[in-house]
């Protein structure tokens, strides 16, 4: 199994805050936009952002939230294992909000799908859009394209786009894995 490095700490980090300012760009102060993270792996990038947004670029009550699509998924009764749902905090209204959906990887789209089911419980917001750090183009089962992206990746189906977090990784990265 071999793998080459997309992204290494630095590079993460210039692309998390290119992603801000464009998030800035579209929804100014934030007042009618919410951050939901998709779990489990978009949470890490959804916090970061969340961090950034506030500490580098002084936006007040960036609303975040984690939202999990476990059970809303279409192939959740094809594995073999018992399933472990994440949790869902939304602690906030999304009727008549700004939505920006975030996930690290955008393979299929069969997960943000999930999540516009998923997010229809907690009410209807007026805008959806789509953050992800790695767009992997050539993939997609539904017809699904991100609003905001950190980097296009052309990889065939054996190969794996692992995402790094060095809050749970201990380091920011993002690999391409040949499987």
């Amino acid at each position: 199994m071999s793998q080459k490095v997309l992204l290494n700490a630095k590079e993460v980090n210039i692309t998390l805050h290119r992603l801000a300012c464009q998030l800035i760009e579209n929804h100014d102060d934030f007042s009618e936009t919410v951050l939901i993270g998709i779990q489990p792996r978009g949470k890490f990038l959804a916090e970061r952002l969340a961090q950034m947004l506030s500490r580098d670029y002084h936006i007040k009550n960036v609303e975040l939230g984690h939202l999990d699509i476990t059970f809303f998924r279409d192939d959740f009764r094809r594995s073999g294992k018992p399933l472990e749902a994440n949790t869902t905090k939304i602690d906030f209204i999304v009727e008549n909000k700004n939505v920006v959906f975030i996930d690290d990887v955008l393979y299929t789209g069969r997960s943000i799908r999930s999540a516009l089911t998923a997010i229809q419980s907690f009410g209807r917001p007026n805008n959806i859009e789509l953050l992800t750090l790695i767009d992997r183009r050539f993939s997609r089962h539904l017809p699904i394209q991100p609003n905001y992206r950190g980097r296009q990746v052309d990889a065939i189906d054996n190969q794996k786009v692992k995402v790094n977090w060095v809050e749970n990784e201990g380091e920011d990265a993002v690999y391409l894995i040949d499987k």
